[in-house]
This record gives structure tokens, C-alpha cells and sequence, in this order.
């Protein structure tokens, strides 16, 4: 009788293992079909990043050409056509460069590039399962600086002058969470 006593008390029953292998697996699949839109939330958030560094690049640079007081209209209307990229101390790992007229393929996904002919910088998504294109259909991002014009103060006569900068996507998009 003692003999027996001490066999059960020495480890997993056959059922036991196979309850725990179970358990995992289920753990496991349910892990693994979440890492999708974990990737793909990590992927929004660093663009976002990305997006944010380049507005206050551009805050920062209209800032500095208005405190000069020697910026005329048309150096501050460049900033409109500038690679935003180049006002960063420095570049975006995953910035490719520029090209004239860009198709998706011209880079490999999760990358940015800018487009010398539309004067628009563009990130190519990677993963792409929530995301809802714009017009032109293609699973990436463009994104323009915005200029804002508003009445000379105390001379509303005599023309408009740059107020405010953007750096905004050039069509809306849709990125569910």
C-alpha cells in the first residue's frame, strides 16, 4: 500500500499533462493571433512619431526664418516645396531619399521617401489589415506642409501674410485601432 501512495505523489498524471499541453496551445494561438495588430499598432505609433518630429521641425524652421526679420514671402513659401526630412537633426531610419514620382514598390514597406515631383513626403505602409487608402487606392501615407495666410494686421488692404504652417496628410486616411 505504501508502495502505491508513493508512485502517485511522483509527477504528472497522463490527463494532467495533457490538460496543461492544452492550455498552452490555447494561450499560444490567441497570442499569436494578436501579434498582427500589435505589429501594425507599433508600426502607426513610430510614423506618428515620425509625423510629429517633422511638424515641430517645421514650427521650429518658421520660427527662425520669422524671428530674422529678414525672411521675405517667397523664402518662407519654400517651405511649402522643402524635403521635410532635411529639417531634421537627423534622419528617420527608415527615410529612403528622394524620387522622381514614385510608385508603392519604389521602396520596400515601412518606408519614407519623399516625392520631388508632387513636393509631398510619403510613408509606404507594412502592415496595412486596418488601414482604409485614400482616393488614389495605394496603401501609403502622403503628407504636404500647409500654409496659412491670414490679413497684415492694421493693413488688410494691402495683402495677406504667411500666420501658420502644417504638416498634414494630403488626403484623409483611415488607421482603425
Amino acid at each position: 500500500m505504501m508502495n502505491s501512495s508513493l508512485r502517485r505523489s511522483h509527477g504528472f498524471t497522463l490527463i494532467e499533462f495533457i490538460v496543461v499541453i492544452i492550455i498552452i496551445v490555447v494561450l499560444a494561438g490567441l497570442f499569436l493571433v494578436r501579434i498582427p495588430l500589435y505589429q501594425e499598432r507599433a508600426e502607426k505609433a513610430a510614423m506618428q512619431q515620425v509625423e510629429g518630429a517633422l511638424q515641430s521641425a517645421l514650427v521650429m524652421r518658421f520660427g527662425a526664418l520669422q524671428t530674422r526679420g529678414v525672411a521675405s514671402e517667397k523664402e518662407l513659401s519654400i517651405l511649402a516645396t522643402d524635403n521635410p526630412v532635411t529639417w531634421l537633426q537627423k534622419l528617420p531610419p527608415n527615410y529612403r531619399g528622394e524620387y522622381y514620382d514614385p510608385t508603392p514598390r519604389s521602396v520596400a514597406p515601412g518606408n519614407w521617401m519623399f516625392d520631388l515631383k508632387s513636393r509631398e513626403l510619403i510613408y509606404v505602409l507594412n502592415q496595412s489589415d486596418n488601414f482604409t487608402p485614400g482616393p488614389d487606392g495605394n496603401k501609403w501615407i502622403r503628407f504636404r506642409v500647409r500654409l496659412g495666410y491670414e490679413p497684415k494686421l492694421g493693413q488688410p488692404e494691402s495683402g495677406k501674410e504667411l500666420a501658420s504652417t502644417l504638416f498634414e496628410p494630403t488626403h484623409p486616411y483611415r488607421w482603425l485601432d
